[in-house]
């Protein structure tokens, strides 16, 4: 199910699940020609789709291409609108991420909760550094937050490690992350979440910004406290940070769609 999550492109998995090196792969392919004039949203049986010059658009599994709500079919439209002379996928997060959800998700929610508890089992937020002490504080004060978060309102008390020894985290709190994650089980949603929650790492991080408690920027910053801490230690590598910041781009697609969901 996991490799299932890495989007879907013209009926087959992405090429690579990096989306840097799918980036490049994608470059020495030939991109398809924009064939439409007009983008337009309108109303279906399943919500809101986007039509080309009148035509429903179809998903690569061939079910029509709705989302619930409107706001959310805006952002495909946008997306689509934004084309040029030649079609980027890279460029369309949201209608990827959708196309994903609906084609694959939606067949199996239950497998996509369970992986993004394992998340959980393992959150980056609950593994702290032993030295130097400044990073040590560093994580305290960008994750502390988010755990005192999880443990009063969702009733999740997880364990903290030092190192990179695993602990094991208590069934309970699992349980209750799991009873949360079942609240939001529709398929674009959990595709949202599971989208944040593996690219940050941390299954906690995706669920307090799809709460409100961390904007989507805040949560990348949190989520990247020890590799922000190396890069003012020794610099910053270029092809590092060209990856994080297609990265950032999936990242902010999934939870503009999460909060279009909810208008």
């Amino acid at each position: 199910m996991r490799e299932l999550l890495n989007d879907l492109e013209n009926g087959e998995h992405l090429s690579d699940a990096d989306p840097m090196k799918r980036a490049q792969k994608q470059m020495r392919q030939p991109r398809p020609r924009r064939f439409y004039k007009e983008v337009a949203v309108s109303p279906v049986d399943e919500g809101h789709a986007v039509t080309l010059d009148g035509k429903t658009v179809k998903t690569p599994g061939r079910a029509v291409l709705a989302v619930p709500a409107r706001a959310a079919a805006e952002l495909i439209a946008a997306e689509f609108s934004a084309q040029g002379e030649e079609m980027d996928p890279v460029s369309m997060p949201v209608t990827r991420l959708v196309n994903t959800a609906i084609d694959g998700v939606a067949a199996d929610t239950q497998a996509v909760l369970e992986d993004i508890l394992r998340y959980a089992s393992s959150d980056l937020i609950c593994y702290r550094a032993e030295a130097p002490q400044r990073l040590v504080e560093l994580q305290a004060e960008a994750w502390d937050p988010v755990l005192d978060w999880a443990r009063d309102r969702l009733g999740a008390r997880l364990l903290l490690a030092e190192g990179v020894i695993h602990v094991e985290q208590p069934r309970e709190a699992l349980a209750a992350l799991g009873v949360h994650l079942s609240m939001r089980s529709e398929p674009l949603r959990l595709a949202g979440l599971h989208v944040m929650t593996s690219l940050t790492g941390s299954a906690l991080l995706a669920l307090a910004v799809d709460e409100g408690l961390l904007t989507v920027d805040e949560a990348w910053t949190v989520a990247h406290v020890d590799e922000d801490w190396n890069i003012a230690q020794w610099g910053e590598d270029a092809e590092a940070a060209a990856r994080r910041a297609k990265r950032l781009v999936d990242m902010r697609a999934a939870a503009a769609l999460l909060e279009a969901l909810t208008k």
